[in-house]
C-alpha cells in the first residue's frame, strides 16, 4: 500500500539499533538454546524471535497509527510468549502476567490518544495528523501528551510504571532479555520522539520539564534498586530503568529547548539522547549476554553463589568488564561519550536560561553525575563478587567457558562498545541528521562537537576528539604496557600467597559479600529503601548458639504502597460483583429489562 511505510532518518536509525542487537543475540542463541529443550521448543523459540524482531521493525517504520497499533500489539504478544518460555516455572508465568497487564494498560492509553488525533485530522496518516496538530487547541494537545506519556512510558519502564521490567527481563531467556532491554523498550522512546516531538511539535515548556523530572527519578530509583540486587539479571533490569532515564534526559531537554525557541540546543540535546540510546542498546545487550553465559555455565544468577569465574571463564569476564565500564561511563568507551554529551547539554542550556530554570538544569546535571557514581559502585560489586576472589559454590568451581556461538555474540557487541566510544565525531554527524529531522530544525551549516555546537564554522573553532588520534594514543600506551610486561626482570618475580592477617586456610566464607558491599548504600538511602532484617538463632544451650540465620531485605515501595492497594481494590470490587451473579435466570432477565428501559429514556433525551 503506497504511503504505508516511512523511511526517514529517524526510522532508519531505529532499524539500525534493532539490527545491531538482534543479530548478535540470534547468533548467541544457537549455543544458549542447545541442550535446553526439545527440538520443537527450539524451533518455536526461533520463530518467535523472528516475529519479535520483525514486529519491532514494523513499529518504527509504519506511517499510520492503526498499523502502528497492530505492530505494537504483535510485538507485545510475541514478547509475552518469550517471557513465559519456561511455562513450567511459576516465576515465568507471574512475570509474563504482570508484563502483559501493564503493556495492555499502556496500549489502552495509546488507543485513546490516537483516536483523538485521528478525530481532528480526519485520517490515520502521520502527515495528516501532523498538519492537524498545528491548529489543535492547546488543551487537547495537553491531554494527548499525557496519554502518550503514560502509554509509551509503561513500555519504556519509566518510574513508577516500571513495575513489570524487573520481573520480565530476568525470566526471559538471556538472548531475549538482551533484545528486550537493548531494543524493545527503545521503541517507546521512538514513540515519544515520533508522536510528541515530531507530530505534536513539543511547543509547551512543561512537557519537557515533566519528562525531565520523571527521567531523573527513574535514574535514581533504577540505580539505587540495582545496588541492592544480588540476582545478576534483575540488577541489569533495574539499570535499564536508570538508562531509560538518562535517554529521556536528552529527549526532555530537547523538548524544553524547542518550547523556548533554542533550536540548536534542542538538536544537541536530542543527539545526546539518541547517542545514549544506541550505546545502551550495545552495552546492555552485551551485559545480558554475559549474564546468560554465567547462568549457562553455573546454573545460578545469584552473585553470592558465584566468584572466581575470571579463571574459569576469562573471555566472558573480559566482555562483562567492558560492558560494566561502558555502563559506568568510563572513557574511552561509548557510555562515557553519551553521558558527557548529556551533561554538556545541561551546562550549555544553563547559560541560556535564567532564574528557576537555570537552578533546575543545574540540579538535574548534579543528579545525573550522582547516578553515574552509583552505577560505577554497582558494577564494582557485580564484577568483583561474580568474577573475582574464590568460588562460593560447587557450580562456580565447575564452570567452563561457553560455546563459540555465544562468545561471537559477546565479541561483536564488545567491539561496538569500544568503536562507538572512539568514533564519536562521525557518529554525532549522523545523529545530527536524525535529530534535525525529528525536531524540524535545519542543521545545515551547523557543526556539533563533543563540547559545543558551532553555527558559523568559518568564524569560530571547535574542540574535536579525533578518533584516529585517540586510537593512536591508546595503541602507543598499549605497546608500552606490553613491552614492560615482557621485560626480563619480570621473570625473577616470585609468587606468594595472599596475606591473610595471621589466619590460616581462609575460604570463600571470609570474603566480602554483595550484601556487605551494598550495606553503606542501604544505610544512606534507608529513607527510601526502608530496609528490615530477620534473625534466627538455634541454640544447643543458653550459652551456645548452634546456628544463626541473618536476612536483610528492602521494602518494594512502589509495589507495596502503589500497586498493592490498587490490586486489593480491584479484587474487592470483583468479589462484590459476584453478588449480582447468583445464577438466577429471572434476575438476569430483569437486568436486561432495566437496561432496555434506561436506553429508551437515554435515547429519548436526544430526539
Amino acid at each position: 500500500m503506497p504511503g504505508l511505510f516511512l523511511f526517514d532518518p529517524l526510522s532508519i536509525f531505529f532499524i539500525f539499533v534493532i539490527a545491531i542487537v538482534s543479530l548478535p543475540s540470534a547468533v548467541y542463541s544457537v549455543g544458549y538454546l542447545k541442550g535446553g529443550g526439545s527440538r520443537f521448543a527450539t524451533t518455536l523459540s526461533w520463530i518467535l524471535l523472528c516475529l519479535f524482531v520483525a514486529s519491532m521493525g514494523l513499529v518504527v517504520t509504519v506511517n499510520n497509527v492503526i498499523a502502528f497499533l497492530v505492530a505494537w500489539e504483535i510485538m507485545s504478544l510475541v514478547s509475552y510468549f518469550l517471557v513465559i518460555a519456561d511455562a513450567k516455572h511459576e516465576r515465568s508465568v507471574q512475570a509474563g502476567t504482570i508484563y502483559i497487564i501493564m503493556t495492555h494498560i499502556g496500549t489502552a492509553f495509546l488507543v485513546a490518544a490516537f483516536m483523538i488525533m485521528a478525530k481532528y485530522a480526519g485520517s490515520f496518516n502521520f502527515a495528516a495528523i501532523k498538519s492537524a496538530c498545528l491548529v489543535m487547541p492547546p488543551q487537547i494537545k495537553n491531554i494527548i501528551f499525557l496519554l502518550l506519556l503514560v502509554g509509551f512510558g509503561t513500555k519504556a519502564g519509566i518510574v513508577p510504571l516500571h513495575i513489570w521490567l524487573p520481573y520480565a527481563h530476568p525470566q526471559a531467556p538471556s538472548h531475549i532479555s538482551s533484545i528486550m532491554s537493548g531494543v524493545m523498550i527503545k521503541t517507546a522512546i521512538y514513540g515519544i520522539i515520533r508522536f510528541v516531538i515530531y507530530l505534536l511539535s513539543a511547543d509547551t515548556a512543561w512537557w519537557g520539564i515533566l519528562i525531565l523530572i520523571l527521567a531523573i527519578i527513574s535514574c535514581l530509583v533504577g540505580v539505587i534498586y540495582a545496588l541492592m540486587e544480588h540476582d545478576l539479571k534483575r540488577l541489569l533490569a533495574y539499570h535499564s530503568v536508570e538508562n531509560i532515564g538518562i535517554i529521556l534526559l536528552g529527549v526532555g531537554l530537547s523538548m524544553f529547548f524547542l518550547s523556548i525557541h533554542l533550536p540548536y540546543l534542542a538538536v544537541f540535546s536530542l543527539i545526546a539522547g539518541l547517542y545514549h540510546l544506541v550505546n545502551h542498546a550495545i552495552f546492555k545487550g552485551l551485559l545480558f549476554l554475559c549474564a546468560g553465559s554465567v547462568y549457562k555455565a553455573t546454573g545460578t544468577r545469584d552473585i553470592e553463589k558465584l566468584g572466581g569465574l575470571i579463571k574459569k571463564m576469562p573471555q566472558t569476564a573480559v566482555c562483562f568488564l567492558l560492558g560494566a565500564m561502558a555502563i559506568s561511563a568510563l572513557p574511552p568507551l561509548n557510555g562515557f561519550v553519551s553521558e558527557w554529551l548529556t551533561l554538556q547539554a545541561f551546562f550549555l542550556g544553563a547559560f541560556k536560561v535564567t532564574g528557576v530554570s537555570r537552578l533546575f538544569l543545574g540540579v538535574c546535571a548534579a543528579l545525573l553525575a550522582l547516578t553515574g557514581g552509583l552505577a560505577a559502585a554497582c558494577f564494582v560489586k557485580a564484577f568483583g563478587i561474580t568474577f573475582l576472589a574464590q568460588s562460593r559454590s560447587r557450580h562456580a568451581e565447575e564452570a567452563k567457558e561457553v560455546s563459540l556461538s555465544m562468545k561471537v555474540g559477546m565479541y561483536f557487541l564488545s567491539f561496538l562498545t569500544v568503536a562507538f566510544g572512539l568514533a564519536a565525531v562521525p557518529v554525532m554527524r549522523l545523529l545530527a541528521k536524525v535529530a534535525g529531522t525529528a525536531t524540524d530544525v535545519d542543521t545545515k551549516g551547523v557543526i556539533f562537537s563533543l563540547n559545543n555546537f558551532i553555527v558559523n564554522p568559518l568564524a569560530e573553532k571547535g574542540i574535536y576528539l579525533s578518533p584516529l588520534w585517540l586510537a593512536l594514543v591508546l595503541l602507543i600506551l598499549g605497546a608500552i604496557a606490553f613491552a614492560l610486561f615482557l621485560l626480563p626482570g619480570r621473570r625473577k618475580a616470585v609468587s606468594y600467597s595472599t596475606w591473610d592477617c595471621g589466619y590460616y586456610q581462609l575460604d570463600a566464607r571470609n570474603e566480602y559479600t554483595a550484601t556487605a558491599f551494598s550495606k553503606p548504600f542501604r544505610i544512606a538511602f534507608s529513607f527510601f529503601l526502608l530496609p528490615y532484617r530477620r534473625t534466627q538463632k538455634i541454640r544447643e544451650s543458653f550459652y551456645h548458639v548452634k546456628s544463626f540465620v541473618y536476612e536483610t531485605h528492602t521494602t518494594p515501595v512502589f509495589r507495596k504502597y502503589g500497586y498493592a492497594p490498587v490490586l486489593a481494590l480491584v479484587f474487592g470490587i470483583a468479589k462484590s460483583m459476584r453478588r449480582i451473579q447468583p445464577g438466577s435466570i429471572h434476575l438476569y432477565l430483569s437486568y436486561i429489562f432495566v437496561t432496555v428501559i434506561l436506553l429508551i429514556l437515554f435515547m429519548g433525551r436526544f430526539h
